[in-house]
């Protein structure tokens, strides 16, 4: 698959208010994460390293205990077992997100 489109892809609810669409090769995934207003992503860790980046909207993101608001154009880099959450508030927010190795339960 060396082209994808967003819009022929299915969402899958990863929480309440959280969708994801995927595509992936043998190395990394890429997701593209939809965050609905005042919703969350529960604290989690994974053994994948993780990136991303906001598009749209505003993302209160804590990793590893730090607490920082997000606005487009602004990313972040996760290390792999690390412990971390998101959530918003007024507004949804668009994010694009990077995992390496593929999470293997993401590709749907």
């Amino acid at each position: 698959m060396y082209f994808c489109n967003l819009e022929n892809r299915e969402s899958k609810e990863l929480a309440s208010g959280v969708h994801a669409r995927t595509f992936w090769g043998e190395r990394m995934l890429l997701a593209n994460v939809k965050i609905d207003a005042y919703s969350e992503v529960p604290s989690h860790s994974h053994p994948h390293e993780q990136c991303g980046a906001v598009i749209e909207g505003e993302l209160l993101l804590s990793i590893n205990g730090e607490e920082r608001t997000l606005k487009p154009g602004e990313c972040y880099v996760i290390p792999g077992g690390t412990e971390h959450s998101a959530r918003t508030s007024t507004s949804h927010a668009l994010l694009v997100e990077v995992f390496s190795p593929v999470r293997e339960e993401f590709k749907f």
